[in-house]
């Protein structure tokens, strides 16, 4: 096979979210149908319109050691939890220095976060005002930066073959899986550690969010408040944290025996040029990005039976992503379990692509969709348009090779699609 077309799959998954500290919990927590979402309960939720929110399940500071969390953004230590996770389960060594397995100049890192260290540029500029210029901390630039997370996960695994830090708003984690499927692809690496983390749980992005009139306001009822799908679903909830898969050229984890969670075919990507924030109603832009997907790899829509939407709870973006799916798929999409996992974890921003694809992959390799939670009442137009998985987990076919799509659309008219495939 010609290096610009190697067959690439994933070895290795790591995740840290609102319903639990790896992989395994969060996996538990979907197929549960349990919601991560919580009443916020800092003084400063008190003056919010929007008071609930998904934090992560564990504390990060109860896994990295205070030392090494002092000098990393929340984001960044999302995303080195979830990276040593997925390089320990994909059988690395600590590091690529140390690992006969894995060439450092052959294994890159590519960790994409939607809005970077916000909360240590928002906590620091609050130093700054209250107790002067000498008291800001000389760690502030490197935890800020948007390449933070991606810099200290590549240092961590001791990636040389290249690092990077896609940002597309909330395609962004979905966009650094498919920029690392490419840089195995194209024989660049034979190992890509991929993701996208986030953490904006804070005043400033909750208040932003809120006036925007993007986010529920179902303050009493915060489990029930991410509701895609539902005819009463008034905007997202607001979650964070990381999700990280290990990507591996065919032959490479062939040759070291490595247990292969799916077949990683390839993405699809395009842009809406509608709106900055708004989606195109008719959803020309993501069916244009489905297009590509089917284009660009060899995948067959018949074996398609499982959808992870991007579906945040929004009443315009849940439907123009359904109707996309109709247009490309015609009579075919009659035979996809969409399901919603954001009903479950809130909306993780640029981490949504890395925990979905966690996700989508898991769902393969088990065989078995993930819920969609707290539809009451379908709206007319999913069920019109979709198969929504709804209150239960759904079994998928067991017998024969079976592929998923994984949607990511972001601010700014971002589209993203990834496709797995059993093996």
């Amino acid at each position: 096979m010609s290096p610009t077309n190697r067959t690439v799959v994933v070895t290795g998954i790591g995740a840290t979210t609102p319903l639990g500290g790896d992989a395994a919990s969060t996996w538990e927590g979907l197929i549960a149908g349990r919601s991560g979402v919580k009443p916020l309960e800092q003084e400063w939720a008190a003056e919010q319109a929007v008071r609930i929110a998904a934090p992560v399940a564990v504390e990060p500071t109860e896994v990295i050691p205070r030392p090494q969390a002092r000098r990393l953004d929340r984001s960044a230590q999302f995303a080195l939890i979830a990276a040593k996770e997925a390089w320990a389960d994909a059988g690395f060594e600590a590091s690529a220095d140390e690992d006969p397995n894995v060439d450092p100049d052959r294994l890159g890192a590519v960790i994409a976060s939607g809005i970077g260290g916000v909360t240590t540029l928002l906590d620091q500029y609050d130093v700054l005002k209250e107790k002067g210029v000498r008291r800001v901390s000389p760690h502030t630039v490197p935890m800020l930066m948007p390449n933070s997370p991606s810099a200290n996960v590549g240092l961590a695994v001791g990636a040389r073959a290249g690092v990077h830090t896609p940002v597309s708003a909330c395609a962004s984690g979905a966009e650094a899986i498919g920029y690392a499927i490419e840089m195995i692809r194209t024989g660049r690496a034979d190992v890509v550690v991929a993701g996208g983390t986030e953490a904006a749980i804070h005043p400033l992005p909750i208040a932003a969010f809120g006036n925007m009139m993007a986010m529920s306001k179902n303050n009493d009822d915060p489990q029930g408040a991410s509701r895609p799908y539902d005819v009463a679903r008034d905007g997202f909830v607001l979650g964070e944290g990381a999700g990280v898969v290990v990507l591996e050229s065919a032959e490479h984890a062939a040759k070291r025996g490595a247990r292969v969670y799916a077949e990683a075919v390839g993405q699809g990507i395009s842009a809406d040029s509608h709106d900055i924030v708004q989606p195109e109603p008719e959803g020309r832009g993501i069916s244009q990005a489905l297009q590509h997907l089917l284009e660009r790899n060899e995948l067959n829509p018949a074996e398609i039976v499982h959808v992870n939407a991007h579906a945040t709870s929004t009443p315009a973006g849940d439907i123009a992503e359904l109707k996309a799916l109709r247009k490309v798929f015609g009579d075919d999409a009659d035979h996809f379990a969409v399901s919603a996992t954001k009903s479950m974890t809130g909306h993780l921003l640029g981490g949504a692509g890395g925990v979905e694809t966690v996700a989508t992959v898991l769902a393969l390799y088990h065989r078995v969709a993930p819920p969609t939670i707290n539809v009451e009442n379908l709206d007319p137009e999913a069920e019109a348009n979709a198969d929504v998985v709804r209150g239960e987990a759904r079994k998928l076919p067991v017998d024969g090779r079976i592929a998923a799509l994984n949607d990511s659309f972001g601010f700014g008219g971002h589209n993203v699609v990834l496709a797995f495939r059993t093996v």
